[in-house]
């Protein structure tokens, strides 16, 4: 008797050693830099059938993935927030839009060529069309460019994303019922229960939402306990009337969205997801046959090329159209260049349906494989990515780029400080040369941070400090200093790399004035002496100096007070 026996006679020891494998495997993706959904898909693989063939407890493990698709989608639901669409402009719905036609168009007629029917080409077209909110807000977050231009315009067509995946499932589960022995009547008592479900949404947003989770809030756990018990219990009712478990899940995340909660039942319900997520893969990888992937190797490999090619380009074609320079539509192109796991959950309601036949989902999968592993590193070293390709992209950028605003202005405008970064302590140091009457120009690529020195009164120029073109625009011949206050990995680079990019470019452009940076440690100011700036700062021991100056300064005053007053006392 081997191990493998000993855990297929206890589910308790099953789901454990599927734990075990989920950390183990889930290590090794950390090590290769890949998201934590590559992870589980392989936990899936490897734990099904035509592996190590340990899941068995079928019930079990079907229970827990239903339940965390009903948490999934209820954290989007949650999260659906149209006014982003609105504040980052037309750019987001054009994109959204344009980018999902244009996929499920050529998708399909890929589907065709390779040899699969039409209503499977309009399945797998479709969910191709979805790419992971989760793994591209993990990623730009940590790059810290979530905030950057080309960050924001990606939430907002990711939104747009959110959307269709809504109005095909609806759409889904209508053709369901239709579909059934009911005929028309069960279309229109489906329909019917799903306009009373939103009715009921409706009036529990406007009349109850707020007040309820307020009361809740006192006592965390319980708000939390109340947001999973909601998505079940919505995600029962969509099952029972016929919209589905994910339509359902999907409107209680939308009856909580309003709230001033819903950050914090995110936040606390994240790592649920992600546990109970890892139960629809290890569900998806037993139902996989290893062996008959073969087959669909050809057409993963060519759906794969499509999503990590053909996505970014039709991105970076419309923002070029709408005017925006082509390193935004480059690294804004990037981030769909992968599916998503809704790809596998839609495809999964086709074969639930009977439209698509079950051996899809394998096909499906490898394209989830390739595509968010390789578009990981694409994102991740988009900046790399991006000057390499520069010489041979200027197509897509329309002369000027009207949507962000250009630098011709400056050519005759003189300013004696340029500074890198307008957060916290590039704003303050500006703030202090406009009271003294110096001319100062910032430089962000953080939309916010540009609106914001506006609103103070300060001039600033969009853009990024590793961008030659824009760096060689600046009016940097007249200036004498150049400082740069960007924080660590601001720019998807080191800290180290993207100074010695500001050094490197601003002398190319004749810059012939001196220089200053921020450092955070001794070793930081050593590299940046060697690059030849001048004013090195460092923030925390400069504060840390001005403090124990002030203190040492109010002890001296405080010792001199006492003497003069015991000197006052012996006189008395």
């Amino acid at each position: 008797m081997n191990i493998f026996d000993i855990i297929s006679r206890s589910s308790f020891a099953e789901i454990a050693a599927l734990l075990v494998l989920a950390a183990l495997l889930g290590f090794i993706g950390l090590l290769l830099r890949q998201p934590l959904i590559v992870s589980f898909i392989a936990v899936g693989l490897v734990a099904g059938p035509s592996v190590l063939d340990i899941v068995h407890s079928q019930e079990q493990i079907k229970l827990l993935s239903e339940l965390g698709i009903a948490v999934l989608l209820f954290l989007v639901g949650i999260k659906l927030d149209v006014k982003l669409i609105k504040s980052i402009g037309g750019v987001s719905v054009l994109t959204g839009l344009g980018q999902v036609a244009f996929t499920s168009l050529v998708g399909y007629y890929i589907g065709l060529a390779i040899g699969l029917d039409q209503i499977t080409s309009v399945y797998v077209a479709v969910s191709l069309t979805f790419s992971s909110t989760i793994i591209i807000v993990k990623l730009l977050s940590d790059k810290r460019e979530i905030d950057s231009l080309h960050g924001q315009i990606a939430l907002g067509f990711l939104i747009v994303q959110d959307l269709v995946v809504v109005l095909a499932m609806i759409v889904l589960a209508a053709i369901g019922i239709g579909s059934g022995h009911g005929g028309d009547s069960s279309v229109l008592q489906v329909a019917a229960s799903g306009v009373g479900l939103v009715c009921f949404v409706i009036v529990f947003v406007r009349y109850i939402a707020n007040p309820l989770t307020e009361i809740l809030a006192k006592a965390p756990e319980l708000l939390v306990i109340y947001a999973i018990a909601q998505a079940a219990l919505f995600a029962a009712i969509g099952d029972l009337v016929g919209l589905g478990m994910e339509v359902g899940g999907l409107l209680a995340g939308v009856s909580l969205a309003s709230t001033p909660y819903r950050e914090s039942i995110a936040a606390r319900l994240a790592p649920l997801r992600d546990f109970l997520l890892l139960f629809f893969f290890v569900a998806l990888g037993a139902s996989l046959d290893l062996t008959l992937l073969g087959s669909h190797f050809q057409g993963a490999i060519l759906f794969s090329l499509f999503v990590l090619i053909g996505n970014p380009l039709i991105v970076m074609i419309i923002m070029g159209i709408l005017g925006y320079r082509k390193r935004t539509g480059f690294l804004a192109g990037l981030t769909v260049a992968q599916i998503s796991e809704f790809s596998l959950i839609f495809i999964a309601m086709g074969i639930s349906l009977g439209h698509v036949p079950s051996d899809i989902l394998g096909l499906v999968t490898l394209v989830g494989i390739v595509t968010i592993a390789a578009s990981t590193y694409m994102i991740t070293y988009s900046h790399q990515l991006y000057g390499f390709f520069e010489p041979f992209i200027s197509w897509f950028e329309r002369p000027g780029a009207p949507r962000e605003k250009a630098t011709e202005h400056l050519s005759g405008e003189d300013y004696s400080v340029i500074i890198f970064g307008l957060g916290r302590l590039g704003t303050a140091i500006a703030m202090r040369l406009k009271q003294k009457g110096i001319k100062v120009l910032g430089v962000d690529f953080n939309p916010a941070a540009i609106k914001r020195w506006n609103y103070l009164g300060l001039s600033t120029e969009y853009g990024d400090a590793t961008d030659a073109e824009f760096i060689l625009e600046l009016p940097l011949k007249r200036a004498k200093w150049v400082l740069s206050t960007i924080p660590h990995h601001q720019t998807g680079l080191s800290a180290e790399d993207t100074r010695r990019t500001i050094v490197q470019l601003t002398q190319v452009a004749g810059f012939t004035g001196k220089l200053g940076a921020v450092s955070h440690s001794s070793d930081d100011s050593e590299e940046l002496a060697l690059l030849g700036v001048e004013l090195i700062l460092e923030p925390f021991q400069d504060t840390a100096d001005r403090a124990a100056s002030v203190l040492l300064d109010g002890l001296y005053v405080q010792s001199n007070e006492n003497v003069i007053g015991d000197t006052q006392y012996e006189k008395v």
